[in-house]
């Protein structure tokens, strides 16, 4: 049984980073960090930031928020088990917020999977691909959108 909250819990706003005062950088940032070493992270997607002012001569931001409207899906699919114990894939609708965060680490596992020399060049280029339509995030995006496509008769499971 679920105990209501007293009061309200209040919500915390996503601080934006010092740069370019922007939430969504602070949220890949995060995405990016390991071990908490935070400062490591930020230099990892500034110079990607960088690499992409350079290759496309655009506000890299732009390029940050285009990647990412690309890249976020907006069904997907979840595995549930019946009675009997086998497992389907039920499509489900994924809300802005979940969308987003999927598609920020999809984008990083992307880049990481990439052949090249550092995190930074890896990043860059995934995001400029992203951007544009292609590269591996946008492939497991649409993987997932065919996986729910293909399941939508189990739809009624949810």
């Amino acid at each position: 049984m679920l105990m209501s909250r007293r009061g309200t819990a209040e919500k915390r706003t996503a601080k934006s980073d010092p740069i370019f005062r922007n939430r969504l950088v602070n949220m890949v940032v995060n995405h990016i960090m390991k071990d908490g070493k935070k400062s490591l992270a930020y230099q990892i997607l500034y110079r990607a930031m960088k690499k992409i002012q350079q290759k496309t001569e655009t506000n890299p931001l732009l390029v940050l928020r285009q990647a990412i409207r690309r890249v976020t899906p907006n069904i997907g699919v979840k595995t549930t088990r019946n009675k009997k114990g086998s497992t389907r894939k039920v499509p489900i609708e994924i809300g802005s917020k979940q969308g987003r965060a999927l598609a920020i680490r999809w984008l990083l596992e992307a880049s990481q999977k990439r052949p090249g020399r550092n995190m930074a060049f890896k990043l860059s280029s995934e995001l400029v691909d992203a951007a544009k339509g292609s590269g591996g995030a946008i492939r497991k995006k649409e993987a997932t959108h065919r996986m729910a496509e293909a399941n939508r008769a189990l739809a009624h499971f949810r």
